[in-house]
């Protein structure tokens, strides 16, 4: 059974994680890979997760919010997405946002010293400065963020989808944040699921799923899956 129809390519890219360098080392792998092998329709799926942990997730924004306008793009949400647009209006979700999910490095990346704000104004003046900080566009960026992409017999999520649960069907807290049921599980989801979220040191192939999540912030492997009518394969940062 083909993966996708004829004519398409999809570029599938996991989670970026502020590193912005790694993400233009990739983009001209995919540039150089197009040009040995021109297709009709390249697509490049972002699974999500572009910002927080790394140093430069404004500068991994800006990029793809650039490149968007040269070549087709979908973008999909991450946990860490749907947490730091909470933390816009919802100040209590903010130190965790910072403490445990690299909140700290994202908020540096937009020009704030988050230590400094809280010790002299404390959290409400720091989700303040936070939401004035983030430029009109890349509000828009995170908000416009969608939740799946299917296209042929692939099914592209950022973390995952519950099993036994039609793949329309999914709800939004578990395409974002499911791990262990949906890492364990043999069954079949329908199509084949191309996810993120969970960091293994080489991209794990399976009959039922690929995880591309290769720890990029901590790494420096950032990995694209390639997807042709028949064929599966791998460009790395590393």
């Amino acid at each position: 059974m083909p993966f996708l129809p004829d004519g398409l390519r999809i570029y599938a890219v996991g989670d970026v994680h502020g590193r912005a360098d790694l993400m233009e080392r990739l983009f001209r792998l995919i540039d150089d890979d197009l040009a040995k092998r021109p297709v009709v329709r390249p697509v490049c799926v972002f699974l999500g997760d572009y910002i927080d942990r790394g140093p430069k997730s404004r500068d991994v924004i800006d990029s793809l919010i650039r490149r968007s306008r040269e070549r087709e793009l979908v973008f999909l949400r991450g946990n860490h997405e749907a947490v730091a647009m909470k933390c816009l209006s919802d100040e209590g979700v903010f130190e965790n946002w910072m403490r445990r999910l690299g909140g700290v490095e994202t908020l540096v990346s937009y020009g704030i010293e988050p230590k400094k704000v809280l010790s002299e104004s404390g959290v409400a003046e720091l989700q303040s400065a936070f939401r004035d900080s983030l430029p009109d566009a890349h509000h828009r960026f995170l908000k416009g963020l969608q939740s799946t992409f299917s296209c042929g017999n692939v099914f592209f999520a950022h973390a995952g989808v519950k099993p036994g649960v039609a793949l329309s069907d999914q709800t939004e807290r578990d395409l974002l944040w499911i791990r262990d049921e949906f890492l364990s599980s043999t069954v079949n989801f329908e199509k084949l699921v191309v996810h993120g979220h969970t960091p293994v040191q080489r991209i794990d192939v399976r009959s039922n799923r690929i995880n591309i999540d290769t720890g990029a912030f901590a790494t420096g492997h950032l990995t694209c899956l390639v997807v042709d009518r028949d064929a599966l394969t791998v460009l790395a940062t590393g």
